[in-house]
């Protein structure tokens, strides 16, 4: 606890963790993006829902293609939400460690790392359901 009281230290461990915190604000966009996307997806889903039953095949199809698209989302959402999670870990053990005298950069880094390995993942699938949804526009013809 002698740590505490040093106030070049904590400054120190602050200035560590303003990165992560700028990178927790990032990822809050991102997710802030993911969902309000997803509402789109569902807010679609239910009006096909009550669509007339003589489109029934067209809309079978478009519901088909929601699903996907819901699909990735929900993964993309989990997995940088995952990653906000260990990044405000890494936030807390940089604390913690300064505080105890316990340094551990090793789990600092697996943590990082792990959370830029999720961030990854999951823009790969924001990008999948990009993709899904940019492959059923129909395009007019020049």
């Amino acid at each position: 606890l002698q740590a505490l009281n040093d106030v070049p230290n904590v400054v120190h461990v602050i200035q560590l963790a303003v990165a992560p915190v700028f990178l927790l604000t990032g990822v809050g966009a991102i997710l802030n993006v993911l969902v309000n996307r997803l509402s789109r997806v569902v807010d679609r889903f239910r009006v096909l829902g009550r669509s007339a039953p003589d489109t029934a095949a067209a809309t079978q199809t478009e519901m088909i293609m929601l699903g996907r698209r819901a699909h990735m989302i929900h993964w993309a959402i989990g997995l940088c939400t995952t990653c906000a999670l260990l990044v405000c870990m890494v936030i807390a053990t940089l604390f913690v460690g300064s505080m105890s005298g316990v340094e551990v950069p090793s789990l600092i880094a697996v943590l990082f790392i792990t959370a830029m390995l999720l961030l990854v993942a999951g823009l790969l699938c924001f990008l999948r359901e990009i993709t899904l949804a940019t492959s059923s526009i129909q395009t007019m013809p020049r």
